[in-house]
């Protein structure tokens, strides 16, 4: 079977997402920062609904940097690790004190606590700076391998393998493409094969062909 030409196979998929919004429903930076780190391990709808509040009674990083944990309970408590992330939060919020001191880069984001490699892309990437990875998430953690593109079950790992069979132009736009077809398209259990701009590269649609 020949190799595929990843970076010809993906454009279908490129032009389907190309600039969609990530699911995070945020208004400027530093709520999209906050909804970064509150996110890891709940769903973007939960993240959507409790910082609605959350953002009315601390609409900056400076009246944010004025709250204990104990007046963050009420809005985020929900949220696992509910007292890590609180306490993240707030001192992002004091180290930080406006929004304009949000870095763009990775090596200045993922030094902030609550802040790793999958969110500081996609911090990145919603800011329009040139991204320096690839955002791997639980969809595309998922997806890819399936796919075939890579093969690991490790995020870190997994990106290092996308970033060598993706050109780097493409690479802000196709972990969130990626991450898109797998909520859509590709999910965890029946998958809309049929509908997938992917089926003719797909290793996993493959088999599944392959088998009947």
């Amino acid at each position: 079977m020949p190799k595929t030409d990843w970076n010809k196979a993906i454009k279908p998929l490129l032009k389907k997402y190309r600039n969609k919004k990530h699911p995070l429903d945020f208004q400027d930076r530093y709520q999209l920062m906050v909804m970064v780190i509150l996110s890891a391990q709940s769903t973007d709808k939960l993240i959507n609904e409790i910082t609605q509040p959350l953002f009315k009674a601390y609409p900056s990083l400076e009246a944010l940097g004025r709250a204990t944990v104990d007046d963050l309970r009420p809005y985020i408590g929900k949220v696992r690790s509910f007292f890590k992330k609180a306490a993240w939060l707030i001192y992002n919020a004091q180290k930080l004190k406006e929004e304009k001191n949000i870095p763009v880069t990775m090596e200045e984001l993922v030094k902030l606590p609550g802040i790793g490699r999958k969110s500081a892309n996609v911090i990145m990437r919603e800011s329009g700076v040139k991204v320096e990875g690839i955002v791997v998430d639980l969809h595309v953690l998922r997806v890819a391998p399936r796919l075939g593109i890579g093969k690991s079950d490790d995020a870190k790992t997994l990106e290092k393998e996308l970033m060598k069979n993706i050109d780097e132009k493409y690479w802000g736009e196709f972990g969130m493409a990626v991450s898109f077809l797998g909520r859509e398209i590709c999910r965890p259990t029946e998958p809309l094969h049929e509908q997938c701009v992917m089926k003719n590269v797909c290793a996993h649609y493959a088999r599944i062909k392959k088998k009947k």
